[in-house]
């Protein structure tokens, strides 16, 4: 080794050595503390109308959450007071805290502090009333899986190549229309439950005409209901009927779309139906602009008018116009819109905020539920910020009216209750369908909630849940 060699080993090590004690002294040193803020009990102690009952809270260290039996809801919320056996020279930073209560809540969470300066630890209390529960449990779903989720099944097959716009499902059968091979058939609930595909073919002759002579539909009250797609020069639009998939199906529509004034040049790539239990109500279609097509029906397969009317927005091809229950109020939107309340002609009472909830929500429902009421909706992923489809449940159950409903869950939180991704992939065209159903049990009371969800290339999903029911 020469002489540079030897000196600028030397110089290396002692850069090295001064680098290495002048960064350590830099360090801030670890400094031992007896200061402990464990928690070892908890107790609310002035519970109850007159305030002398004592509930023992159960804590969870992994979780740092705390449960306590049910509070009386006599109980004075202005100053519940918490008594806590800590380590030794920790308290809890305040024992005496006010917890809002409002009639219809069911719970509220708040935060405890044990303090042992310097150190401290937070625990979240969930405070429980003692009140009737209603509505789903959303904490209890059962999934039953055919979408691109990586849960549970593969999707179906029949979902690829842009070849299934529609479906449709009404709790017993979920519809499926492919301009494909696999035609319109019905998948029966029961069977996909147990993982199993076994599809209903639906007789479809005579069904002929249109650019596709199938493309949209709906399963009501156990009636299928298919309609063709008819753009400019593509007329007719037609409306099928199937009482029994194996049968021939019934044309109750066959409507040459030049001859409804204002009706628009296109329709079919959407389509909104809402019959009560007599088979009574609506169906529309909402052409490339403005323009609605309506058409009442009467004992399921009677229409007795059709008409044209404009909207305020041009809401698309990926559109919805929903009856709400079996009022005479209707939600209106489309992939790209808010959600607004109308009436059967495009007037408008109310338009939700923009930022309320992801403004692609589509297919928007109103579920009434063992006592609650629910906002369902399916994201439309056409693409740019809106590239997923996901089932989304709020609860909207605050408010006489529907637009009372919307107010004041638009100045709440705005979370969902439950929310399943089925596809995180943009479509360019995505039919996009929701829907629900309620399982009675035999006293004819609500047992059980199922929700729906599909987009086109994507599959679809069914989620089932039990209703809530008081639990300590």
């Amino acid at each position: 080794m020469n002489f540079n060699q030897t000196i600028g080993g030397i110089l290396l090590a002692f850069v090295s050595f001064v680098g290495f004690t002048s960064c350590s002294e830099d360090f801030p040193k670890n400094m031992e503390s007896d200061k402990y803020t464990d928690l070892k009990s908890i107790k609310i102690v002035n519970a109850g109308p007159l305030g002398n009952e004592v509930l023992e809270g159960s804590i969870d260290e992994k979780t740092k959450t705390i449960t306590f039996p049910r509070l009386d809801t006599l109980t004075d919320f202005s100053g519940v007071i918490f008594q806590a056996e800590t380590s030794e020279g920790a308290k809890l930073e305040k024992d005496t805290i006010a917890i809002p209560f409002q009639s219809g809540d069911a719970s509220k969470d708040i935060f405890l502090k044990v303090v042992n300066s310097p150190r401290f630890k937070e625990y979240k209390a969930v405070i429980r009333f003692d009140v009737p529960v209603f509505g789903a449990d959303f904490g209890k779903p059962t999934v039953y899986d055919y979408s691109s989720n990586p849960v549970g099944n593969a999707a179906y097959t029949a979902f690829s190549g842009g070849l299934v716009r529609g479906t449709g499902f009404d709790g017993k059968h979920v519809l499926i229309i492919s301009r494909g091979t696999p035609g319109v058939h019905l998948l029966n609930v029961e069977d996909l439950k147990n993982n199993q595909i076994k599809p209903i073919q639906v007789n479809t002759t005579g069904v002929t005409g249109g650019t596709f002579p199938v493309n949209m539909g709906a399963q009501v009250n156990g009636r299928t209901y298919v309609a063709s797609l008819s753009t400019s020069g593509a007329s007719p639009l037609k409306l099928y009927l199937w009482e029994d998939p194996a049968a021939a199906p019934q044309v109750i529509a066959n409507i040459n779309v030049g001859s409804i004034a204002g009706s628009g040049a296109r329709h079919g790539d959407n389509f909104s139906i809402g019959l009560d239990a007599s088979g009574n109500g609506y169906a529309f279609f909402i052409s490339g602009g403005t323009q609605v097509m309506r058409l009442k029906i009467e004992n399921y397969k009677n229409v007795t008018e059709t008409v044209a009317f404009n909207t305020v927005a041009t809401y698309g091809q990926w559109s919805y116009y929903n009856r709400i229950g079996n009022s005479e109020n209707f939600f209106v939107t489309g992939h790209d819109k808010v959600i607004a309340v109308a009436n059967n002609g495009g007037g408008v009472s109310y338009s939700m905020g923009a930022s309320s909830i992801p403004v692609h929500s589509g297919d928007p429902r109103v579920i009434e539920f063992n006592g609650e009421r629910y906002l369902l909706v399916v994201t439309v992923p056409r693409g740019g910020a809106a590239v997923d489809a996901v089932m989304r449940v709020y609860n909207i159950t605050r408010g006489a009216s529907i637009v009372d409903a919307l107010t004041a869950f638009e100045q709440g939180d705005k979370k969902p209750v439950y929310e399943f991704g089925i596809s995180g992939n943009a479509n360019t065209a995505p039919g996009t369908q929701s829907g629900y159903h309620i399982v009675k049990n035999a006293e004819g009371k609500d047992e059980k909630l199922m929700i729906y969800g599909a987009t086109s290339d994507a599959g679809f999903t069914i989620v089932e849940f039990p209703i809530n029911v008081l639990e300590d």
